[in-house]
C-alpha cells in the first residue's frame, strides 16, 4: 500500500505492536512518544496518511494534538485510548476523530479499523473529477481539494474525514437533492441497505459546525433527501 502512518503513544511496546502488524500489511510506521513529537512529525512530514493517537500522553494529550491537526489538515486520525466512557469518545469524534479504538485491543481488529479508514479516506484520490476542479466555492464557503480544509471567509472549519466527503458531495452540485443512499454510500464508502441514523447525525454535526443557522446551508428535502443551498 505503501501509506505511511504516525502511531503517537508514549508506550513503546504498543508502538512496536503497531509497527509489527502494520509492516506485514505494506504500510511505513513513524513513531511518536508524546504530543508535541506527533505534531513535529506532521510539520516535517507532508505525505503522512493516517495518525494513530494516544490520549494519555505526555508534554500534549491526544485530545490537544487533535484540535491543533483538524485547524491545519484533514487526514484520518484514530484515537487509541484506555479511556472509553461514552463521553471520551464523543469528545474525540467530535474534535474531529474518525475512529475510536479502546486499550486493550485485538491487533487484527485495529489493523481492520485503519485499512477500512485509509480505504474510505483515499479511495476519492482516484475521481478525476477531483483533479479537474481544486477549489469549491459556494456563498461564503470555500472547499480546497488539495488542503482538504474548508473555510467559511478566513476561519477554519474543522472536519472529520466523513464530514469532509459530504460537503465535497454537497458543494460539487450546490441545488442537487442527494438520497441518503447516495450521501451515505458517498461519505462512508460503503453499500446502503437500510435507513442509518449515521447519516443524520452527521448532518446535524455540519449545520452547527457551518453556522448558528445550518440549515441556510443544507436542507432537508422531506420524502427525498438533502440538498446544498446555491443562494
Amino acid at each position: 500500500m505503501g501509506y505511511r502512518i504516525i502511531v503517537a503513544d508514549d508506550e513503546a511496546e504498543i508502538r512496536e505492536l503497531f509497527r509489527l502488524y502494520l509492516e506485514k500489511e505494506g504500510y511505513e510506521v513513524l513513531e511518536a512518544a508524546d504530543g508535541e513529537e506527533a505534531l513535529d512529525l506532521l510539520a516535517k512530514e507532508k505525505d503522512i496518511a493516517m495518525l494513530i493517537l494516544d490520549i494519555m500522553m505526555p508534554k500534549k494529550d491526544g485530545f490537544h494534538v487533535l484540535k491543533e491537526i483538524r485547524e491545519q489538515r484533514n487526514l484520518p486520525v484514530i484515537i487509541l485510548s484506555a479511556k472509553t466512557t461514552d463521553n471520551d469518545k464523543i469528545l474525540g469524534l467530535d474534535l474531529g476523530a474518525d475512529d475510536y479504538i479502546g486499550k486493550p485491543f485485538n491487533p487484527l481488529e485495529a489493523v481492520a479499523r485503519i485499512n477500512s479508514n485509509i480505504r474510505r479516506f483515499y479511495s476519492l484520490g482516484a475521481n478525476d473529477s477531483k483533479a479537474a476542479k481544486k477549489i469549491l466555492k459556494v456563498k461564503d464557503l470555500t472547499l480546497d481539494l488539495d488542503s482538504c480544509i474548508l473555510r467559511r471567509g478566513e476561519e477554519v472549519i474543522e472536519l472529520s474525514s466523513t464530514e469532509y466527503r459530504l460537503m465535497e458531495l454537497f458543494m460539487s452540485n450546490p441545488g442537487k437533492i442527494y438520497t441518503k443512499q447516495q450521501i451515505y454510500e458517498y461519505g462512508w464508502q460503503e453499500e446502503y441497505f437500510i435507513a442509518d441514523n449515521n447519516i443524520m447525525v452527521c448532518i446535524s454535526k455540519l449545520r452547527a459546525k457551518l453556522s448558528e443557522d445550518g440549515n441556510r446551508y443544507i436542507r432537508t428535502v422531506r420524502g427525498l433527501g438533502y440538498r446544498f443551498e446555491e443562494e
